[in-house]
């Protein structure tokens, strides 16, 4: 069976943006931004203060930094020589789940089983060292309030966690009590933050000139910082990060792909945004046309970004590695050209969200510049789907140039990797120096 070649273009077209609508996007953007600096109940974006500025590339130090983000803990030792170096001088992780023999993230575990776990690790990264004073940074990446750069209050946990004893408690409270238990007291947790501020501090501190970091990979994130926004106890120069959770963003049509698989989603409404750009999402679109043009309409295929990005790669004369994945997702050999259309239908999916992403980055481009001269500056991504999904960074890159023009020369993205260790002890540098 042979795809109908007008319901292909049909929605082919529903995944590419002109250049026109590029712009509108990026200007919606911009404006949902702007009534958020306002008055945050206004946009769709939660717009959540960091109370944390830049890092000035000089701090110095050995920190601690925990990286609580997922159920993989990470703890490092980080010798900060200033200058944007840096040297990673322990590092210590595992799993909070080993099925079998501990499982520290379902219900029936404790907060205190959870951060006794972590205080192990700490004590680990220390080689058990109780004398020493050591300040530690915290990126703990869970819905959280903040009122200043310390107190990360847990609002509800995501990503499968369950443990008891944590929603609606300061995160670094109960660190700093499995700390005592552990008569590890010479640690101090001083600065909490979210892995989207972590890159952009060690992106700044490594790369001056760098004020807007995102996360693109299996979900997607964008801080920047904010200039007019001050905080008298925050830290940091050129006033204030803004963790946008730009995920929510929602001013924007989405496609009939898009609204159906939101209404079908987990939590319809939200995420709207990340639910178009974000790697766990589009081999998902990806099977919706694909069902659509087999006839299918409804079914799942289970495709993943991992499986686009083989199929895009693919550029054998037969193009068999594209074939073989059809068929082992599909469960039906495709003709040669039906697969040549899969191929160009997964482009045409990670190029959209390359110039949504692109879009959005502009907008706070411009929302840095106001109405002076937009200056020369790197965007710090980190994440899998702009470091591996092919057509994604040069897409980025294309729609940037596309709204910017002749400003697109003073503005390039860079690939920060690991930002979320490094990040954290910056944070904890900025917090003891106070004026970092």
């Amino acid at each position: 069976m042979a795809f109908n070649n007008e319901q292909f273009k049909d929605i082919l077209a529903e995944f590419t943006i002109g250049g026109e609508r590029l712009r509108e996007i990026a200007a919606t953007f911009r404006q949902d931004l702007q009534l958020g600096l306002r008055d945050v109940t206004l946009s769709s974006m939660r717009m959540l203060k960091s109370y944390v500025g830049l890092p000035s590339g000089k701090e110095r130090g050995e920190y601690l930094a925990l990286d609580f983000g997922g159920t993989n803990i990470r703890v490092f030792r980080i010798r900060l020589d200033g200058d944007g170096k840096y040297e990673i001088v322990k590092r210590v992780g595992r799993p909070l789940v080993v099925p079998g023999e501990y499982d520290y993230i379902c219900k029936d575990a404790t907060a205190e089983q959870m951060f006794d776990f972590i205080a192990e690790l700490v004590d680990e990264a220390i080689d058990g060292d109780h004398d020493t004073k050591y300040y530690l940074g915290h990126t703990f990446s869970f819905p959280s309030t903040q009122d200043n750069l310390y107190n990360a209050r847990l609002i509800i946990w995501t990503k499968e966690f369950a443990t008891q004893g944590v929603e609606g408690e300061v995160a670094n409270d109960l660190l700093v009590a499995a700390l005592k238990r552990r008569d590890a007291a010479n640690v101090e947790p001083v600065a909490v933050l979210n892995d989207t501020v972590a890159v952009l501090l060690s992106a700044a501190y490594k790369t001056p000139d760098t004020f807007i970091g995102s996360i693109y990979a299996t979900g997607h994130n964008t801080c920047y910082l904010e200039p007019t926004i001050h905080d008298p106890k925050g830290v940091g120069k050129g006033g204030m990060i803004l963790n946008l959770e730009c995920g929510n963003f929602s001013k924007l049509v989405p496609n009939r792909f898009d609204a159906e698989y939101d209404e079908r989603s987990e939590k319809p409404g939200e995420q709207r945004f990340e639910k178009m750009v974000s790697g766990r999402y589009m081999g998902e679109l990806l099977g919706m046309a694909i069902a659509e043009l087999l006839g299918e309409k409804g079914k799942q295929y289970g495709l993943t970004s991992v499986d686009m990005s083989m199929m895009i790669l693919d550029e054998s004369e037969n193009l068999t590695k594209a074939s073989d994945i059809i068929m082992a997702k599909v469960g039906r050999e495709l003709d040669f050209e039906d697969v040549q259309k899969v191929r160009e239908l997964a482009s045409a999916i990670v190029i959209r969200s390359a110039r949504l992403v692109a879009a959005s980055f502009v907008a706070l481009v411009w929302q840095r510049a106001g109405s002076g001269k937009i200056v020369r500056q790197h965007v710090a991504v980190d994440g899998s789907v702009y470091e591996k999904m092919p057509l994604a960074k040069e897409n980025i890159t294309r729609a940037i140039s596309e709204l910017l023009g002749e400003d697109a020369s003073k503005v390039d993205t860079i690939l920060d990797n690991g930002g979320s260790g490094l990040g954290a002890a910056i944070a904890a540098a900025m917090a003891v120096e106070g004026n970092a």
